[in-house]
């Protein structure tokens, strides 16, 4: 199992727009990634709803999962995603 521990960077949270470019984001990594608040139950990432469920405000600290090939990359490109606040996922760490 691969982790990441991230401060939510967008000032608004993961509500809308930033949740929409999360979303996208994971959908485009290609592997399967959970999403929890520290104190919270794992959710699909590349699920809109779930996302915005979590209720993720800016500054909380979430954790990025997945146990697939390929998800130290992809988890590193998603954090640096999620705490910069970002308008697209990067093409490099």
């Amino acid at each position: 199992m691969v982790e990441r521990r991230v401060t939510v960077g967008w000032a608004e949270g993961l509500h809308a727009r930033p949740a929409s470019i999360f979303v996208r984001a994971t959908t485009a990594s290609g592997v399967p990634v959970t999403i929890a608040k520290a104190d919270g139950k794992p959710v699909n990432a590349a699920s809109m709803l779930a996302v915005l469920g979590l209720g993720a405000q800016g500054g909380e600290e979430v954790l990025l999962a997945s146990e697939a090939d390929g998800s130290e990359a992809a988890l590193d490109r998603l954090a640096k995603l999620v705490a910069e606040g970002l308008d697209e996922l990067p093409e490099t760490v």
